[in-house]
């Protein structure tokens, strides 16, 4: 494959990826050491919502060592990427599960301050909902972020109402660009997740949502497709047939259109998803990540094109 005239590319990649910013950010390689701190969501304990978002499967806590206090999963995750890498690697200190900025200031500055404190970390990522970012929570993130790399994450889905309450996220379109731009204002680095094949979405719906994306202009995407997993309530859907997966085609028609779209500084951390391939229904081609890989690189080579080919910069 014929080498990117993409800017943000050292390789064939037509898209700003994740190992290209860490490479021209950090001078090297990153990896993330997945953590969860035993928080839970608004949309969880009833504040909100019970249950979660209809796709939530236990707060997307898959890869982390929730069973163990924050110094022994920051030791795994330690002996898990060195082990693999080299004792020279360094990780950004990723808290996935759940919403974590839900909880007292206090107590997240001590678990936030507690992991800087650890070896080989260079940053830390908050995943985290923008009904959850209080005056004193936005405080503790701004000084946080004078002293280490820091990146927050949140989870737009989609752009469109009628998604949004389908999927029982609990908070408008709205109400997340309130959240979101609050951490734009503060200069936080951060991250807007978006899935592709929500129920009843049509792929006008997707792109739509990727132009939303685009105006709001994030400092970095994940990208990624709907997964149907054992025990959501999503699972009971699809098996009553109330909705259809996108073929995976489809899917990467869609996201060569999104990307398209998107600002080219904006950094693609995700272009497809993992999940607990033991728990996952459909699609099962989602969990070929390398074919959906490939297929969006020749899809974006064939058709010659690139991230940020149709975007317009608003004023």
């Amino acid at each position: 494959m014929k080498r990117s005239p993409f800017i943000f590319s050292d390789d064939n990649k037509r898209y700003h990826t994740l190992n290209f910013y860490n490479k021209t950010h950090y001078g090297r390689k990153v990896y993330k050491a997945v953590i969860d701190c035993g928080l839970t969501c608004p949309n969880i304990d009833g504040t909100k919502g019970n249950g979660g978002c209809i796709f939530c499967d236990g707060g997307s806590g898959y890869f982390t060592h929730g069973e163990a206090d924050i110094p022994e999963q920051l030791r795994l995750e330690k002996e898990r990427i060195c082990g693999k890498y080299g004792e020279s690697a360094r990780f950004i200190a990723y808290f996935q599960a759940n919403s974590n900025t839900y909880a007292p200031a206090g107590r997240l500055r001590n678990i936030y301050y507690s992991v800087l404190k650890q070896p080989n970390v260079c940053g830390i990522s908050i995943g985290t909902r923008a009904d959850c970012l209080s005056d004193d929570i936005m405080e503790l993130l701004a000084e946080l972020n004078t002293h280490t790399n820091l990146t927050v994450e949140l989870g737009m889905q989609s752009c469109h109402d009628s998604t949004i309450k389908l999927i029982n996220r609990c908070y408008s379109h709205e109400e997340f660009c309130e959240g979101f731009n609050r951490l734009k204002t503060s200069g936080i680095r951060t991250c807007i997740h978006i899935i592709n094949g929500l129920p009843h979405e049509t792929p006008e719906m997707m792109i739509k949502t990727a132009e939303e994306a685009s105006r709001l202009a994030p400092d970095a995407v994940k990208l990624q497709m709907l997964h149907v997993i054992k025990g959501t309530v999503l699972a009971d859907m699809y098996a009553k047939n109330e909705f259809e997966l996108l073929t995976r085609e489809d899917y990467i028609d869609i996201i060569a259109m999104q990307l398209e779209l998107l600002p080219p500084e904006t950094v693609i951390e995700r272009i497809t998803g993992d999940g607990d391939k033991s728990k996952l229904i459909a699609p099962i081609w989602s969990a070929d990540k390398i074919a959906v890989l490939g297929g969006i690189d020749k899809k974006l080579a064939w058709l010659d094109t690139w991230q940020g080919r149709k975007y317009v910069k608003k004023a």
